[in-house]
């Protein structure tokens, strides 16, 4: 079977990289540095749904994600969370936060329009990240 990335995912984020378990997503809101990562698996809501070597992958995964962002963008924290609520398709925010930035403290979710990166911005951001 195909994988399918749940529409709300593919319509918000635009795809980065595939990784070997997990596709690398930004959130198309050049506002924050929000980064998502997705297991190419169907069908799973819960980390706790992939097998145990899976779960090794995506911590590893997960990690590497975190390091590229505190070493580009040097946030004052790091925000991972599996959240779902809206799209129930295993999914892991991972957002480079500032107290500078238009949120803070509170979360970035539904607090302000999102602002679409420009073009110029995706191909200076991928060139940062070496993706």
């Amino acid at each position: 079977m195909t994988f399918e990335l749940a529409p709300e995912l593919q319509r918000d984020c635009i795809a980065l990289a595939d990784w070997p378990l997990c596709k690398v997503l930004l959130m198309n809101d050049s506002q924050y540095p929000w980064f998502i990562l997705v297991p190419r698996i169907n069908g799973l809501k819960e980390i706790i749904d992939l097998t145990d070597i899976q779960q090794k992958t995506f911590w590893l995964e997960s990690a590497k994600l975190s390091e590229l962002l505190r070493d580009v963008f040097n946030p004052d924290k790091l925000n991972v969370a599996a959240l779902g609520n809206m799209v129930p398709q295993l999914h892991v925010h991972h957002i480079a936060r500032f107290t500078t930035d238009i949120a803070w403290p509170k979360p970035v979710w539904g607090l302000h329009s999102p602002v679409a990166y420009s073009d110029e911005q995706l191909v200076e951001l991928k060139k940062a990240l070496s993706l």
